[in-house]
């Protein structure tokens, strides 16, 4: 009798390596081995063929909260395991409680674990009105980075960071080793060219992307990374839809500085030319969906390995907040969490980019740049068996068929998938099948970053 519990064969997906005949190994919820060659025996054991294993991917940027009533964990954690997503990194914007203080921190948790069906870790955030004073005790109630904007979408729920009280947050950060993430966009620079849009009385799809033009999310980059550079704090760019903006990345990561920067899977599905004329509000997002040809950009910047991350921005806005005809109207913001990974796969091998790049892009590197990497993040011994299958199953999407979604909208509707997410596994425990989420509500735990010295 095999002392593996878990024994699943087919094609590893590694960050640097495929392994078309390979296995991996699980005993007592950790990965034990992989390997090459006939697998050995298991109390379970499956024969995949040639299907792709994964390490779980770990989706940087979830909005589970942003509408009250809506969500909630029951549901985003729900489609992450229908999507391979094995961790989720929940934001602090939370509607009703902005996650700026410990206590806040373990309300959340609390509130959050008892629905979780996937792991998760937080993000935290500050009040203006409070400074850079609670800094410190969020980082010892467990958060994964802190989250800021340069943008004011609300002043109470998504405030603005002024350049001076950035500056202080990131000096406090400093120390802890944490990465400070900036929402890119120049909160003067957006509202003059949104004046500018509305007075021309443009109210179509084209009255978003005009609202907030390339220069306005260049300029909120230099300045995120400026202050990262001077106050000695990792800077990260959440999201960028500009190629540009993975060119100034990389440079002052010449310059030995810690600059990381995230493409949302939108940006790289996505083209304001045919999806937002054709969806409208359902494909506002900020910053914007760019044309065609800089979505390309994009793709050569995974490439040439100038993307840290990739993730969702996921949020699932009733539809009644997505289908006003003026664009502007309309709330930001896509729910994304069970297409990513086949979206990702899909786009890569249209590119013949290596499939190396999913499992660094989204497993490896998340896991390190939050500190989970302890236990999170790879297929190697000792970490969690967290593991996403797809098999070569092809098909249309449709939020609103699979079940898993609370929102029955998504833009990536009709999109076909030549592969899919077939299998789940958190901690080498089965959540999803392929057609049903398993995994049931307070399965998931709230991981913390690991301490470092």
């Amino acid at each position: 009798m095999s002392d593996f519990d878990l024994v699943l064969s087919g094609t590893i997906v590694l960050p640097t390596t495929i392994i078309e005949n390979g296995y991996v190994a699980v005993r007592d919820g950790k990965v034990t081995h992989v390997g090459e060659g006939t697998p050995p025996s298991a109390h379970e054991r499956h024969l995949l063929g040639n299907a792709l294993i994964l390490p779980g991917a770990i989706d940087a940027q979830t909005h589970s909260l942003s509408q009250k009533n809506q969500e909630d964990f029951i549901w985003s954690t729900r489609s992450a395991a229908a999507g391979g997503v094995t961790t989720i990194v929940d934001m602090p914007y939370d509607e009703g409680n902005l996650v700026a203080s410990a206590e806040a921190v373990r309300i959340k948790v609390a509130h959050a674990s008892p629905q979780a069906r996937v792991d998760f870790a937080l993000y935290g955030t500050v009040n203006p009105e409070e400074g850079a004073a609670r800094i410190l005790e969020q980082v010892e109630a467990g958060v994964a980075a802190f989250k800021f904007s340069t943008f004011g979408t609300d002043p109470i729920r998504f405030p603005r960071i002024p350049p001076a009280l950035l500056e202080e947050c990131f000096a406090a950060i400093a120390p802890t080793g944490l990465t400070a993430g900036v929402h890119n966009e120049d909160d003067e620079a957006v509202r003059a060219a949104m004046a500018k849009v509305k007075a021309l009385g443009i109210t179509d799809y084209r009255a978003h992307a005009l609202s907030r033009p390339p220069l306005t999310e260049l300029l909120a980059s230099l300045q995120i990374y400026e202050t990262g550079a001077a106050t000695g704090c990792p800077a990260h760019v959440v999201h960028c839809s500009l190629g540009r903006g993975y060119d100034i990345a990389k440079s002052y990561r010449d310059q030995g500085f810690a600059a990381t920067i995230e493409c949302c899977i939108h940006y790289l599905v996505l083209d304001e030319e045919h999806d937002v004329a054709r969806l409208v509000g359902k494909a506002k997002i900020n910053p914007p969906i760019r044309p065609r040809a800089e979505v390309e950009k994009l793709w050569e910047h995974v490439r040439a390995g100038n993307v840290t991350l990739i993730s969702t921005d996921h949020v699932s806005w009733s539809e009644n907040r997505k289908t006003n005809p003026d664009m502007l109207a309309n709330a930001s913001g896509v729910p994304g969490l069970e297409a990513m990974v086949p979206l990702f796969v899909k786009g890569a091998l249209e590119r013949n980019i290596p499939l190396t790049w999913a499992a660094r892009l989204m497993s490896e590197n998340p896991a390190r740049h939050f500190r989970l990497d302890h236990v999170k993040g790879a297929l190697t011994a000792g970490k969690d068996a967290d593991i996403t299958v797809l098999f070569d199953r092809p098909k249309t999407y449709d939020a609103a068929a699979s079940g898993n979604n609370v929102v029955g909208w998504s833009p990536y509707n009709g999109i076909n998938l030549p592969w899919t997410v077939g299998l789940t596994y958190l901690r080498g425990q089965l959540a999803f099948d392929g057609a049903t989420v398993l995994s049931q509500p307070g399965t998931g735990r709230f991981v913390r970053p690991e301490a470092r010295a």
